[in-house]
């Protein structure tokens, strides 16, 4: 399995440090996009979170997250925009490919909707509470390990 993680303008330093070591935890992560007012690896306050994961899965800063999408398309790999939408289907029904792209989103804002118009397809976290969704570095991680988990792959 081959994991690409977009971060399409996550604002806090922390959820970008914590997405960092779920990713090198679940394994399987070949690249961080970092994208737009997405921190890059020289903000100090990533590795208070990240604790050494920073060095652990390959990272990129892009101006814009359409910059991101482009290399990811180029190299055929379908993208999944994580996102509260109609169309969503839940993550945990999905069969993935064995080369993904997920797109996660602005805490509050979530992913811009010119992504979602070029994504291949979009999930999301089921909520069972009250709040409609997740913080965005449990989300991440949520989906990493489910993505990762042994179980049938498509090709």
């Amino acid at each position: 399995m081959e994991i690409h993680i977009v971060l399409d303008n996550i604002r806090s330093c922390f959820n970008v440090g914590s997405i960092f070591r779920s990713a090198d935890g679940a394994g399987s992560v070949a690249k961080i996009y970092l994208c737009g007012m997405t921190a890059d690896v020289d903000n100090p306050k990533l590795e208070k979170t990240a604790l050494g994961a920073l060095d652990m899965v390959d990272s990129e800063h892009y101006d814009t997250t359409q910059d991101a999408l482009e290399e990811i398309r180029e190299m055929k790999i379908p993208i999944y925009s994580v996102e509260l939408a109609d169309d969503a289907e839940d993550f945990q029904k999905v069969k993935y490919p064995k080369r993904v792209a997920f797109v996660f989103g602005h805490e509050k804002m979530g992913v811009g909707q010119d992504i979602l118009q070029e994504s291949d397809k979009k999930i999301y976290v089921p909520m069972r509470g009250m709040k409609e969704s997740l913080n965005v570095a449990n989300c991440a991680t949520a989906i990493l390990y489910e993505v990762t988990r042994e179980k049938e792959i498509v090709p």
